[in-house]
């Protein structure tokens, strides 16, 4: 109980602890090895429905076809590599799939330009290292060596930003299921139900290609940014609701107003055309996506609580755009200020207010 109330953030599997209970309990069809959870359950706990009594949240608003190929690759002895641009929920969806499917998804690698082999294989505690030798104590077991000991799932968050020669790191364990360890003289086999999550980006900068003996060891699923308005507004809203309750901010929800504003401008500034398709708008150097507008608006929430009234008003939306849209100092302010002159300021009086306090921080 220590840890629900204390934690920044839950892992799924505790924050969905009792949906994922439900549906342990009521789930009789058959488990593959090492699952927790029958194919079909995985599914309803991902993208919402009923276990007995107990309503099970949606946790991917999207294309309910993608999440079914996802879940029936992890029945094979494929990897899944999902893909999409940034706020297309590829993290979220890997960490509940994970959690849906083995209840643990701490298995994870966080690819940087600074990730090395090691951290994809294995490596060793020195000090022991050099005091008896090399040793099962002294060696250090990466997360996907942990998975594949317990049959397990490893996640791989942002495997394109790590160097090409630590992708291919991978190649052998996907390819064989096994990893040497020389020094101990034995080779590590995968437990059945090992499988590795990737996830990779498609629009920010510092990416490395993927080798194509690399992209065979997996399938791949694009993940698209939401299709149209109605589907962003409401993961904007589920989300927000759901941050905005682990954080505990005293603040009113925003309305659908505000939601709907927020989201308007990000799509525009993203593809470059105002919704009514009348007007075109140049986009600004950053990433506009769905997952910044979710962070705006828990921003929000938190100014709103801190130094207001506890409800959100357009300064301190404006104040959440400007820091999201104005990542180059020079270029996206002159973007942003064409936006709000050209677009913003035409939409009339339910648009006034939000207009001025845009303007009014980009001086």
């Amino acid at each position: 109980m220590d840890q629900k109330q204390n934690a920044v953030r839950l892992p799924s599997e505790l924050l969905y602890e009792a949906e994922l209970a439900a549906l342990k309990e009521t789930d009789r069809d058959a488990k593959p090895a090492g699952w927790q959870l029958s194919p079909k359950a995985v599914l309803t706990y991902l993208i919402g429905g009923k276990a007995g009594g107990t309503v099970i949240t949606p946790k991917y608003i999207g294309n309910k076809r993608l999440v079914e190929m996802a879940i029936a690759t992890l029945l094979t002895d494929r990897a899944l590599l999902l893909i999409g641009e940034p706020g297309t929920a590829k993290s979220w969806l890997s960490e509940n799939l994970t959690a849906a499917i083995h209840g643990d998804s701490s298995k994870v690698i966080q690819g940087t330009a600074g990730t090395s082999e090691e951290q994809i294989r294995y490596s060793w505690n020195y000090a022991m290292l050099l005091a008896q030798g090399p040793s099962d104590q002294a060696l250090i077991k990466s997360p996907i060596f942990r998975a594949m000991e317990t049959g397990g799932i490893a996640r791989f968050e942002e495997i394109s930003r790590c160097a090409s020669e630590v992708q291919d790191a991978l190649i052998s364990i996907l390819s064989e299921k096994t990893i040497s360890v020389p020094e101990l003289g034995k080779e590590i086999s995968a437990v059945r139900g090992f499988s590795v999550i990737a996830t990779a980006n498609t629009r920010d900068r510092g990416v490395n290609d993927m080798s194509a003996a690399l992209k065979r060891r997996f399938n791949i699923i694009v993940l698209p940014s939401p299709a149209d308005i109605e589907t962003e507004v409401e993961i904007v809203r589920k989300r927000v609701g759901e941050i905005s309750g682990s954080y505990e901010l005293k603040a009113a929800l925003p309305d659908d107003e505000a939601v709907r504003k927020v989201v308007t401008i990000f799509r525009e500034l993203r593809g470059g055309m105002t919704l009514d398709g009348k007007e075109k708008v140049k986009g600004p150097s950053g990433v506009i996506s769905t997952a910044e507008a979710i962070s705006l608006l828990t921003g929000s929430m938190a100014l709103a609580a801190s130094f207001g009234n506890g409800t959100i008003n357009d300064e301190d939306i404006a104040s959440g755009l400007q820091g999201a849209i104005v990542k180059d100092e020079e270029k996206d302010r002159i973007v942003w200020k064409e936006y709000l002159d050209n677009v913003m300021k035409k939409r009339g009086a339910t648009w006034r207010n939000l207009y001025h306090a845009c303007s009014e921080m980009n001086k």
